[in-house]
């Protein structure tokens, strides 16, 4: 077999480098500037390297009928590793995936390319120009994995954003993104202020050190208009080899506390991850 080598190449948000897992014959870690977006592996696409990828995948196992195909949007598309979940998992689901890096675009599509039978439309745009004029109530579910370098632009952090995003979404949708923040936790209550503002049930998924404040790192906010059912994502998660915790009702309230909605005129990018939070070799 011939010894995989790293792919480096300049694309809109900077570099991004492909570099092939060593202890696996067609898995590929793709950063950029250093900082890890995705990892792929071509030969199953349902091993998901990162922990944040696999609590996403629990949502995604619980989102709709069980078993049934999902109608998926996907703002940020990294290198594809969600959308081939779905589409390995969820055979006969439609998905839209929305990245503004076009090169980004193009080095994914020649190293890392798609299953032929993945119905998968990529989308070169902004994701929030692209949900505010996608049809309404088409999506199953939104995922939202959207960083320039390793911050959350400050457009996806409004209000606005998250009335856009569920009017994108059916009734029993749910709504799922990807945020970074660390004690006193100034972001990331923001944005459950924002979407309580919009959405009837929310839940949160983190490690407890983080959420103790211990140290920065990856939380999932979750919003729908139906129940969310945590008793079955409490299990998933709490079975994950670094295991999370959901946290929803009184005690979100809590960690919410005073925080109110921002509107766009007051909307910020989230924070800057400490040095080495989330960088790789």
């Amino acid at each position: 077999m011939n010894e995989q080598l790293p792919v480096l190449r300049d694309v809109d948000g900077g570099t991004a480098k492909l570099m092939p897992d060593v202890d696996r014959a067609r898995a590929w870690l793709l950063t950029v500037d250093g900082a890890p977006q995705s990892y792929v592996d071509l030969d199953d696409p349902a091993h998901l390297e990162f922990e944040y990828a696999r609590r996403l995948a629990h949502v995604i196992d619980l989102a709709g009928r069980q078993d049934a195909p999902l109608d998926a949007v996907h703002l940020g598309g990294g290198a594809l590793t969600l959308p081939r979940y779905v589409a390995a998992t969820r055979p006969g689901s439609r998905q839209d995936v929305v990245e503004a890096d076009r090169g980004l675009l193009a080095l994914v599509a020649e190293w890392l390319p798609l299953p032929g039978d993945a119905d998968v439309t990529v989308h070169a745009a902004d994701a929030r120009a692209w949900v505010e004029s996608a049809p309404a109530d088409s999506a199953d579910i939104v995922i939202a994995d959207v960083f320039g370098g390793s911050r959350v632009p400050a457009h996806l952090t409004s209000l606005s954003y998250a009335r856009a995003a569920e009017r994108v979404l059916r009734p029993t949708g749910i709504y799922a993104a990807n945020l970074a923040d660390g004690a006193p936790f100034t972001f990331l209550r923001s944005q459950l202020a924002n979407f309580a503002a919009v959405f009837g049930e929310l839940a949160l998924i983190a490690e407890p050190s983080v959420l103790r404040g211990r140290r920065f790192g990856n939380t999932l906010l979750l919003a729908s208009q139906s129940p969310i059912d945590v008793a079955s994502l409490t299990r998933l998660v709490a079975a994950d080899a670094f295991p999370a915790r959901v946290t929803d009702g009184a005690a979100l309230a809590r960690l919410m506390g005073d925080a109110a909605p921002v509107e766009d005129k007051d909307a910020v990018a989230s924070p800057e991850p400490p040095a080495g939070a989330f960088s790789v070799g």
